[in-house]
């Protein structure tokens, strides 16, 4: 089933339209079968009705006339005939014939008797008594591609003083030709309800595709607008309940980094106390050992604040040029020892925070310099969707296992990476977080001999 399509819209479109096909070809195929159906019932009516009359006429008219009257009468498809005398156990017994009898006797001015005779057992007596007839009989049977028609009447009639006159009716074949006119009428009222089947279906998939997006896109912009709650009341219910989980998601957060800004912020007071007592006469060993303790203190509160202010949207976004930001940072890099490589350069300016998109960079190149072995590529790749900006190093890489982790806050690594090092496990944290509120993403990867990969990618 792989042929089928995999979305809603789709899927909807194709049961409706497929449907529509079936019920319009099941309709077609009645319209036909019905118009037969009708034009055999009214023809043989009218032949009946026609025989009645005739049998009628000649009743009524002088034994002398009715040769000349049975001529001029005898009119395609009907032929008439005196030649035949009465046949015996021949009768056609059919349902058909029988109510063909009964229509024919309703137009009769007097009670005449009537018979309707099967037709096998009638052409060899026929050719002996009138060959002329017969032969005027086979060509009205014969239909154009020369097989017999299966709608013809054999009928008998014993007129009041025992005259017998054979008639022979050929109803016409049925018509062939396709109503177009009613075909086009089918088609045209297809395409109109296709037409409106899939408006429909659109309007009500619509919404199904903005949620999707919505929620595909809340982790990285819980800032971003509510979803309109229109359509259908199940899709608005929808809507308004994942504006709901948005708004206490986003209610949740703002108060778990206003707490921690807020501790944060407070455990600097102590430790300026601290440092201040420090001045005090105290063992020099002891208070290097301290003032050691307080700057990692320090640190770690400033990189939390940091990282709690990566995702906030306190810096406007302006146009930037990358490039320019890109070439400060590796100025930067390089005076602590790293050598960087710049392959590709940006086309157009991208909208963005500099100070938080530095900071992102900043953290990546720093990362590369200390565990990367210092020889650092940085590649930029431009294109009309994305500006794509790679950082690879040449260090030992991480294990894939923890390429996930190493973004989540406070995460260390236990191997060489991390182990003689001071920081905090908030550097590539605080890079996601960046990367995440200008609505792009960061990735690491790892390639055999090649180190670490750290792929920025910013959208237009």
């Amino acid at each position: 089933m792989k042929f089928l399509p995999r979305t809603l819209f789709g899927q909807l479109a194709l049961a409706l339209f497929a449907g529509l096909l079936v019920v319009q070809f099941v309709g077609l195929w009645l319209l036909l079968d019905d118009r037969g159906r009708l034009n055999y019932k009214l023809l043989s009516e009218y032949a009946a009705q026609r025989m009645g009359g005739i049998a009628t006429v000649l009743d009524g008219a002088k034994p002398i006339n009715r040769p000349s009257l049975a001529k001029a009468l005898s009119v395609p498809p009907t032929t008439l005939s005196f030649a035949l005398p009465w046949v015996e156990g021949k009768v056609d017994s059919s349902e058909d014939a029988q109510a063909f009898a009964r229509q024919a006797a309703q137009q009769l001015e007097h009670p005449l008797t009537i018979q309707m005779l099967s037709l096998e057992p009638l052409d060899a007596l026929m050719f002996v008594l009138h060959p002329e007839g017969v032969e005027k009989w086979k060509r009205h049977t014969q239909s154009h591609d020369g097989h017999a028609m299966p709608r013809t009447y054999v009928a008998q009639v014993r007129l009041r003083d025992g005259t017998v006159v054979s008639f022979h009716h050929v109803l016409p074949i049925p018509p062939t030709d396709l109503p177009y006119r009613v075909i086009a009428l089918l088609v045209l009222l297809g395409l109109s309800v296709s037409a409106l089947s899939l408006w429909a279906v659109r309007r009500l998939t619509h919404p199904l595709v903005h949620l999707a997006d919505a929620a595909s896109g809340l982790a990285r912009n819980l800032n971003r607008p509510p979803l309109p709650e229109n359509g259908p009341e199940e899709v608005r219910l929808a809507a308004q309940a994942f504006n709901a989980m948005q708004r206490d998601l986003k209610r949740l957060i703002d108060t778990r980094a206003q707490a921690l800004s807020a501790v944060s912020h407070d455990l600097r007071l102590p430790i300026t106390r601290m440092r201040l007592r420090l001045e005090a006469d105290i063992d020099p060993a002891l208070r290097t050992s301290i003032e050691h303790d307080l700057a990692d203190m320090d640190t770690m509160i400033g990189h939390t604040l940091d990282f709690l202010r990566a995702g906030s949207h306190v810096e406007p976004v302006v146009p930037l040029q990358l490039d320019t930001l890109l070439d400060s940072v590796v100025e930067d890099m390089e005076e602590l020892g790293a050598t960087i490589e710049r392959v590709g350069k940006t086309r157009s300016p991208v909208l963005a925070r500099p100070h938080a998109l530095r900071r992102c960079f900043a953290n990546l190149l720093d990362n590369a310099r200390l565990y990367g072995g210092g020889t650092i590529t940085l590649s930029v790749e431009d294109s009309s969707s994305s500006v794509r900006v790679t950082i690879t190093d040449n260090g030992p890489g991480i294990n894939e296992a923890d390429l996930e982790k190493v973004c989540e806050p406070y995460f260390r690594l236990e191997a060489s990476r991390a182990r003689h090092t001071g920081g905090t496990g908030l550097g590539l944290a605080i890079a996601k977080a960046i990367a995440e509120a200008h609505g792009g993403t960061l990735t690491l990867s790892c390639a055999p001999a090649q180190g670490l990969s750290a792929t920025v990618e910013l959208p237009r």
